[in-house]
């Protein structure tokens, strides 16, 4: 599922901005719910599916530790 999502941690990735962790959460979104983009009366509820996994995302990343790494 999902083989377009790169890997957002060390050592895969030493970078990772918002727009990579956005860009993920967009493709889970697109993925599970079927749509590229959604209808109208779908859009708040695809935008904030995209909004939360990004959050939590990041805040995922913010608190993994990586052995060997600081």
């Amino acid at each position: 599922m999902c083989r377009s999502i790169k890997t957002l941690r060390p050592p895969f990735t030493e970078t990772v901005t918002d727009d990579d962790v956005r860009a993920a959460a967009l493709q889970y979104v697109r993925k599970i719910s079927g749509f590229r983009a959604p209808a109208a009366h779908n859009a708040e509820a695809f935008d904030r599916a995209v909004d939360e996994i990004a959050r939590s995302t990041a805040d995922l990343l913010s608190t993994l530790e990586v052995k060997g790494r600081r």
